[in-house]
Parts: C-alpha cells; sequence; structure tokens
C-alpha cells in the first residue's frame, strides 16, 4: 500500500533552517512526482516545490532561492529544505505523489494521488 510519512517540523525563528522529510513505502519516489504544500490557518493549502521522477524541479515563487527540494532514492525519501524561514512560511506541510510527469503541474494539487498526514512548521517573528 502506497504510504507517505511526512517528518521534520516545528518551530523556529524567523531566519532559520527546517528540513522536512517525506518517507514513501509501498513505491518508488522515482516513479512518481512528489510534491510538498502547505495550508497557513485559514487559508487555502498551496503549492510549494516538488520534484518529478526525472529529478526536474519547481518551486513557487515566494520560495525560491530559500527552499530546495531534493531527492534520495535509496532511502526511498524526499526532503525539503528551508532556509531563511518567515512568519508567513507557517502551516501545515504535507507531501503527496503523483504520476504526473510535468513540471508545472505537480506542485498542483489536483494532479496528486496519494497524500501523507502532514507536518506542522511555526516561524515565529
Amino acid at each position: 500500500q502506497l504510504q507517505l510519512v511526512e517528518s521534520g517540523g516545528g518551530l523556529v525563528q524567523s531566519g532559520g533552517s527546517l528540513r522536512l522529510s517525506c518517507a514513501a513505502s509501498g513505491f518508488s519516489p522515482a516513479s512518481h512526482s512528489i510534491g510538498w504544500f502547505r495550508q497557513a490557518p485559514g487559508k487555502e493549502r498551496e503549492g510549494v516545490s516538488c520534484i518529478t521522477g526525472e529529478g526536474v524541479t519547481n518551486y513557487e515563487d515566494s520560495v525560491k532561492g530559500r527552499f530546495t527540494i531534493s531527492r534520495d532514492n535509496a532511502k526511498n525519501t524526499v526532503y525539503l529544505q528551508m532556509n531563511s524561514l518567515k512568519p508567513e512560511d507557517t502551516g501545515v506541510y504535507y507531501c503527496a505523489a503523483g504520476d504526473t510527469t510535468v513540471r508545472a503541474m505537480c506542485v498542483k494539487e489536483i494532479f496528486m494521488d496519494y497524500w501523507g498526514q502532514g507536518t506542522q512548521v511555526t516561524v515565529s517573528s
């Protein structure tokens, strides 16, 4: 059974860093696009970053230059390194998997089929 489990969230001060992990079981992340999404309080969930099975990456404009997505195929894990965190980065972060191969689509939740339970990221000012 395909499963995604996020970890690495927490409380950090503005300007700090966190690394989120998305561990996949039941499939290889290299065979799917993996996306990171976040939902801030009172807001809709939005795509943050994604990586296709071919390793092509995509980032939402507000995180470009601060966040880096990567994949370790041997560990079946996708990471989101988040640097220079801002209070507006606060939210629940989810990873999701889909079979799209298009980088413009893998940050759109409509194209994602499997979701993790989420991990809370809180950035204090």
